[in-house]
């Protein structure tokens, strides 16, 4: 991947509305990243002052990515990641994680976000046996995902597609599950679909109205849903054990915590 930040990125920037949120830019404030605007810190800490669980919350999601991906690439021999919605590069990505593993893996990153794409640039650069490319498109057009991801990933060997806090976005459980449905389609059996969601199953109360604040600002809408309904989303994939579960209980390490919080994950297989 080239390291240098183009003009047209630089120009995408620019055109940046930096008093609106964005999701991406919330997350990595809560993750302790830099790069974010004062309106991120502000939505940012008043979700904060309700649902101060969010910063464990947003690091056990990130922790869970990290264990998929070790998973994937060492007991499963996976060696091709499409990560959609990738949000700001803060620490352990898909490329570093994967890569540590098995150097010649191949990670493509999916993103709408013209900051995330300058940063993913900049910063997501492989390993010289293996190769990180960047993709600027919506989840919501996964036939174009799948072709710019041909670019990079051969589609006749398994790929594993993590969608980690990108599904919340789409309001309607039918589109949501369709949106996987296409993109499952594209990759063989073997493959691998790994979904993080957020839920008002832990700490409901606190989550509902963190929801409400949410979606009365100028950010993206989103819905939390129930571990049946995240679920529902795999479609006909097979489970990997254990199943859809807090996050922080998907093979847990032996040093991390395994308390509950307001965000499932699951790993389905396609056979």
């Amino acid at each position: 991947m080239n390291d240098d930040v183009s003009t047209s990125d630089s120009e995408s920037v620019a055109k940046l509305d930096t008093g609106v949120p964005h999701s991406a830019r919330l997350w990595n404030y809560w993750l302790g990243g830099k790069d974010n605007f004062a309106v991120d810190r502000a939505v940012a800490d008043q979700i904060l002052e309700m649902v101060p669980e969010m910063v464990g919350s947003a690091r056990a999601d990130r922790a869970y990515l990290g264990r998929v991906v070790r998973h994937l690439a060492g007991n499963e021999k996976i060696r091709q990641f499409l990560d959609v919605g990738t949000g700001i590069p803060t620490a352990n990505n898909t490329h570093e994680v994967a890569q540590r593993v098995a150097p010649s893996s191949r990670i493509v990153y999916v993103d709408n976000d013209p900051m995330v794409l300058v940063h993913a640039r900049a910063l997501l650069t492989s390993h010289p046996e293996g190769k990180t490319d960047y993709l600027q498109a919506d989840l919501r057009e996964p036939e174009e995902i799948v072709e710019g991801a041909r670019r990079t990933l051969d589609f006749d060997q398994p790929i594993a597609v993590t969608m980690l806090g990108i599904l919340n976005f789409v309001p309607d459980d039918d589109e949501a599950a369709d949106l996987v449905r296409r993109l499952v389609d594209a990759i063989p059996s073997g493959s691998y679909v790994a979904i993080s969601h957020p839920t008002t199953e832990v700490n409901g109360a606190v989550m509902t109205e963190a929801l409400r604040l949410w979606n009365e600002g100028p950010a993206a809408k989103m819905v939390l849903r129930s571990a049946d309904q995240v679920a529902r989303l795999f479609g006909d994939l097979e489970m990997v054990e254990p199943g859809v579960v807090t996050c922080s209980q998907w093979h847990p390490d032996p040093d991390t915590s395994t308390e509950q919080v307001p965000h499932y994950g699951g790993v389905g297989r396609k056979r």
